[in-house]
C-alpha cells in the first residue's frame, strides 16, 4: 500500500470500524461503498447484493448523483462482468472494462467507465455480493496491485460486516415477533374475560326480563358496558400489532400517532409533548420508542393512573424520554427481588444497547415516571 491519506493505516482502520458499528443492512452497504471509492481513490464504486432471480435484491453506488442513477433506470440484472464477479473467488482488475469479451454495454444515462477492479463479498461457499470500483483518479495507470490487496481486505471485513448486520435485523425481527405474541396473548386474555362476562350479563337479563324488568334494564346496560371494554381492548391491540412506521414517519410522529391511539382507546387520560427533537440514528430511535411502548402497557395496564404523560426532549445532540403516570407507583427494589420486573430490565437493556441509560422513580402511592437518555449519533 501506499502512503497517500486514503490508504494509510489509520484510514484503513476508520472504514473497517465504521462498517463494524452499523447495524442495519442498509447502512452496511452505504459504508463499504463510501469506504471503498475513498481508500482507493475511485471515481465510482458500487456493491450488489445478489437476488435469487438472476437480479440484485439491492445495488448500491457512489460517485454517481440521484439525477444520474434515475436516468439510468432499473437495477442491473446479473450478466457480464457484475455476474462473473460474483462467481469467482477473488479480485479482478481489468485496464478497461469494455474491451473485456463479457462486457454488454451501458444502458442510456450511465456514465463512462474505463479501469476496473472488482471482488466478491463471501461469506464460506456463500456469495453476499460484489465490490465494483472504477476510473482510478491521478493518474493514468489505473488500480494497482496494492488496490487489488486492498480490496481484497475490505471484502473480507464487508463479509463479516454484512453477517452481523443480517443476524441483528433477524434478532430484531425475532423481538417483534415476541411483542407481537405476547400482545395477542393479552388480546386473547382481556377480550375473553370481557366476553364471558358479556355471555353471563345476557344470561341474566333474559332471566329476568319477564319477573323483574327493571333489573334486567340494568343488566342489558351492563351488558352494553362491556361490550364497549371489549371493543377498546380490541382496538389497542389491534393497533399495538401493527408495526410502527418508523423508517417512513420517524420517532416523533410515530410516538405521537402512538399516544394518540392509546388515549382513545383507554380510560386514561394519555399524552404527547415534544420539544426540538432531532432525528436521531435508526438504532436508537428504535430503543427509544420500544422503551416508551414498554413503560405505557405498564402504566396503561398495571398501574391504575388515570394520567400517563409522555414527553420526549433534545438532549445535546441527543435525546431524553419521559414517561409518567399518577398510579399507584411501586418499590421498585422489591419488584426486582420478586422477580416481577414489569419489563424493566428490557427497558435498561434496549437503553445500554445503544449507548443511553434508563433510571425509575417510582413509590407506592406517588405514581411512576421512567427516564431514558440516549447520546446523539
Amino acid at each position: 500500500m501506499h502512503n497517500g491519506p486514503r490508504t494509510g493505516l489509520a484510514a484503513v482502520s476508520t472504514a473497517l470500524l465504521a462498517m463494524s458499528r452499523r447495524l442495519e443492512v442498509r447502512d452496511v452497504l452505504r459504508t463499504i461503498v463510501v469506504s471503498a471509492r475513498e481508500l482507493l481513490d475511485a471515481e465510482y464504486a458500487a456493491l450488489g447484493v445478489p437476488d435469487d432471480h438472476g437480479g440484485f435484491a439491492q445495488f448500491v453506488v457512489d460517485g454517481i448523483t440521484e439525477e444520474q442513477w434515475r436516468r439510468i433506470g432499473p437495477l442491473p440484472r446479473q450478466h457480464g462482468i457484475l455476474a462473473a464477479m460474483l462467481h469467482q473467488d477473488g479480485p479482478e482488475r481489468l485496464a478497461d472494462v469494455r474491451r473485456d469479451p463479457r462486457f454488454e454495454g451501458w444502458p442510456p444515462g450511465h456514465p463512462e467507465m474505463s479501469d476496473f477492479l472488482g471482488a466478491p463479498v463471501r461469506d464460506g461457499e456463500e456469495t453476499l455480493g460484489a465490490l465494483f470500483l472504477a476510473n482510478k483518479k491521478g493518474g493514468a495507470r489505473g488500480f494497482t496491485d496494492e488496490d487489488e490487496d486492498l480490496l481484497s481486505l475490505l471484502a473480507q471485513h464487508a463479509a463479516i460486516a454484512l453477517t452481523n448486520a443480517r443476524l441483528y435485523e433477524r434478532s430484531r425481527e425475532l423481538t417483534i415477533a415476541e411483542e407481537r405474541s405476547r400482545l395477542a396473548h393479552e388480546l386473547h386474555d382481556a377480550v375473553s374475560q370481557k366476553l364471558f362476562s358479556l355471555r353471563l350479563t345476557a344470561q341474566a337479563a333474559a332471566a329476568l326480563v319477564d319477573r323483574d324488568p327493571a333489573r334486567a334494564k340494568g343488566e342489558l346496560q351492563q351488558v352494553a358496558a362491556l361490550a364497549a371494554e371489549a371493543a377498546d381492548e380490541l382496538r389497542a391491540a389491534v393497533t399495538e400489532l401493527r408495526p410502527a412506521a418508523l423508517d417512513e414517519d420517524g420517532l416523533v410522529a410515530t410516538l405521537r400517532n402512538h399516544v394518540r391511539v392509546l388515549d382513545r382507546a383507554h380510560a386514561a387520560r394519555v399524552t404527547f409533548t415534544c420539544d426540538g427533537v432531532r432525528a436521531l440514528p435508526a438504532t436508537q430511535e428504535e430503543a427509544l420508542l420500544r422503551v416508551a411502548q414498554e413503560a405505557l402497557h405498564n402504566a396503561l395496564r398495571h398501574s391504575g393512573a388515570d394520567l400517563v404523560e409522555v414527553t420526549l426532549t433534545r438532549r445535546g445532540g441527543g435525546a431524553a424520554l419521559r414517561v409518567t403516570d399518577n398510579g399507584q407507583g411501586f418499590v421498585p427494589s422489591a419488584v426486582r427481588r420478586a422477580g416481577r420486573h414489569l419489563g424493566l430490565v428490557s427497558m435498561r437493556d434496549r437503553a445500554s444497547g445503544v449507548g443511553g441509560r434508563l433510571a425509575v422513580h417510582s413509590e407506592p402511592g406517588t405514581g411512576t415516571t421512567i427516564e431514558m437518555e440516549v447520546p446523539g449519533g
